[in-house]
């Protein structure tokens, strides 16, 4: 038997001991966990990314592929092949997680007359991979042996410390093509057909007329593709099934498409059954157009199983930059002030632009605004996700006007056309992603504003005793701050991304000078929490008051016997989220019992008053002997 080692949440890529210009003797450890917070996340759209095997491009319909990449509405050539081939130049950007568009076996004919599946979504069999994206002669059957480009590619990819995360669509097959419309195969055999539904796979009530009836968004028809039944166990049992085909096959995560589009108890279902079918898998939804301000989509985070893409701060950061609201940063911060309304919104899934949507640069094309948008990206809260060809300032506004700022479907999927290591993006990315692995203040901790203008934002990302302070100059003039409180250690500091040197005395920056589209990110890395198994605790529905913390207690000597005086305290996060990495040595392995409870001290630790547990039996957890787990607890009156 080998000796246990201590776990450490983060395990870090080569680039991130430089990225946090600390001199310190932090142990790089590897640990396999649920924790999805340190990735930096790449959305590719296969077919146009890189085609690294020709040989299969026409696929089976060679009338739906356009060698000359001029067609739109056609399959240009990209495949999985091409993905493996570009590993490299990923894992050096700082990538720890690619998300694929999705690779079922798709129809094979045009719909709406001009557009063949390229993205996707009209999915023929869930249990067969897209011949265009493996090798010509390869088996597409998920019941056959792991020999195709696929496993290579999840295989490529876990050797590089990296996961695959598959995009699915459980509300939807297929629309109209040749007049057969959501005919769905089970490895091959057909099991459902829209037009001959006689099992009552598919809602049959036309398409939604009106988007504010909650009904019709989920039941009714989508742009005319076949809306599957939900009600229908069978069809239950296969969506289900055959996701748990493609996670023995090595996938590590799913996104989902269109929740919005299926009532909130299916996704409870769907959750609960993948997760205790492989518990490490991380879900991430589109609820498209989410925002705090949407109760539906909030409640759909809050109790679904899954956490959602976060349109909201999307849309803040291309209103707040690329559009020029006058009102710049304030709009982003806006909607930050907002995250208290979900209880995970460090685990909300950020981007500034996706394959549904107009690109950044299509909006605004100065690559220096990119640059700061992209690095408030990978510094805010939330999992970052680059749509790709970002760092390369990837965009095409075929058919743009003065109107529209550029084009959206598909002309926000062009083919990748560099791989230029050199770009600005690109090593900004590098070195962000790097951090985001080694500093837990960015993955892990909650976000306060020092100084905010339209054009000037400044914040710190805070997580126990490390810090991340950011400073963002989105104007072309340069900006003074006259003080700024950076809540870093009293020292001389080097920005990551620029090794420019800054004084900070009493935790502030005395007049902080800004160039032009100039980030400043400096790091402080505290220790690190290391156990034998650690436990990643979160707790909502607690509103506190200043000076009040919360603390865990339980039977155990890591919670302190239950007495508060040594209970373990966590981490304040926002209103609504206290979070902390609870390491537990002595009591690996077995069974405790634990509550939550509010103790309000003063500046020498002192009680101040009674404390408050909650009212509740207490909670029982079999812990581990080893490893990583996660509580997600609401506070119990």
């Amino acid at each position: 038997m080998t000796e246990k080692q201590p776990i450490s949440l983060t395990a870090q890529p080569p680039q991130a001991k430089e990225a946090a210009n600390q001199s310190t003797d932090f142990e790089f450890l590897f640990t396999r966990d649920i924790e999805f917070r340190q990735e930096t996340l790449y959305f590719i759209v296969v077919d146009r990314f890189f085609d690294g095997d020709p040989h299969n491009s026409e696929g089976a319909n060679p009338e739906l592929y356009d060698p000359s990449q001029t067609d739109w509405g056609k399959y240009w050539g990209g495949d999985l092949q091409g993905i493996i081939e570009k590993l490299d130049y990923l894992k050096g950007l700082g990538v720890t997680a690619l998300w694929l568009t999705p690779l079922f076996e798709q129809v094979e004919q045009l719909a709406y007359e001009k557009y063949a599946a390229i993205h996707g979504y009209w999915t023929r069999d869930f249990k067969r991979i897209n011949t265009r994206f493996i090798g010509k002669d390869e088996n597409p059957s998920l019941f056959q042996a792991k020999e195709t480009t696929f496993d290579r590619l999840v295989a490529a990819l876990h050797q590089r410390g990296m996961k695959l995360i598959l995009d699915i669509v459980c509300n939807h097959s297929s629309p109209d093509v040749g007049g057969v419309k959501g005919q769905l195969f089970d490895d091959g055999k057909l099991i459902a057909d829209f037009n001959n539904d006689v099992n009552h796979w598919y809602h049959h009530y036309g398409e939604v007329t009106n988007w504010e009836d909650a009904w019709q968004v989920q039941n009714c028809e989508l742009a005319g593709l076949a809306t599957f039944n939900e009600n229908n166990v069978a069809y239950r049992d296969y969506i289900k099934s055959a996701i748990k085909l493609w996670l023995d096959r090595g996938v590590d995560a799913l996104r989902v498409d269109t929740v919005k589009h299926m009532p909130l108890w299916f996704w409870q279902e769907f959750n609960t059954d993948i997760q205790t079918f492989k518990p490490d898998v991380f879900i991430f939804g589109e609820w498209i157009y989410s925002s705090p301000d949407d109760v539906l989509s909030v409640n759909f985070a809050n109790h679904s199983g899954m956490t959602i893409l976060d349109f909201g701060l999307a849309m803040a950061i291309r209103q707040g930059l690329a559009a020029g609201d006058e009102g710049g940063f304030h709009v982003v911060q806006e909607l930050l002030d907002k995250d208290a309304r979900y209880n995970g919104a460090t685990e909300l899934i950020t981007f500034i632009d996706n394959h549904d949507m107009h690109r950044f640069q299509s909006l605004n094309a100065d690559p220096d605004l990119l640059r700061i948008a992209v690095d408030l990206l990978m510094t805010t809260r939330g999992i970052p996700c680059l749509f790709y060809g970002t760092e390369q300032y990837l965009h095409d506004d075929t058919n743009a006007d003065e109107n529209i700022y550029g084009n959206n479907d598909p002309y926000n999927r062009p083919m990748m056309q560099q791989w230029n290591t050199d770009t600005a993006v690109y090593k900004d990315v590098r070195l962000l992603a790097g951090l985001r692995r080694l500093n837990p203040a960015i993955s892990l901790g909650g976000q306060w504003q020092k100084y905010l203008t339209p054009d000037v934002y400044c914040y710190v990302r805070r997580y126990r005793d490390s810090r991340c302070f950011v400073a963002l100059n989105k104007s072309d003039q340069p900006a003074v701050v006259e003080t700024v409180d950076t809540e870093l250690p009293d020292r001389e500091h080097t920005c990551v991304l620029t090794r420019r040197k800054f004084e900070v005395v009493d935790g502030q920056i005395h007049q902080l000078v800004l160039a032009p589209m100039e980030a400043v990110v400096i790091s402080h890395v505290g220790e690190r929490v290391k156990g034998q198994i650690v436990v990643l605790a979160q707790l909502n529905g607690l509103a506190t008051q200043p000076g009040e913390s919360v603390i865990v207690i339980g039977d155990c000597p890591e919670l302190g016997n239950w007495d508060v005086n040594n209970g373990y305290r966590l981490e304040y996060i926002n209103a609504n989220t206290w979070f902390g990495e609870i390491p537990f040595n002595e009591s690996a392995g077995r069974a405790i019992a634990y509550k939550y409870a509010i103790v309000c001290r003063d500046a020498e630790g002192r009680d101040t008053r009674v404390p408050v547990r909650e009212n509740i039996t207490c909670r029982r957890w079999l812990l581990a002997d080893s490893g990583v787990v996660k509580w997600r607890d609401m506070w119990a009156n």
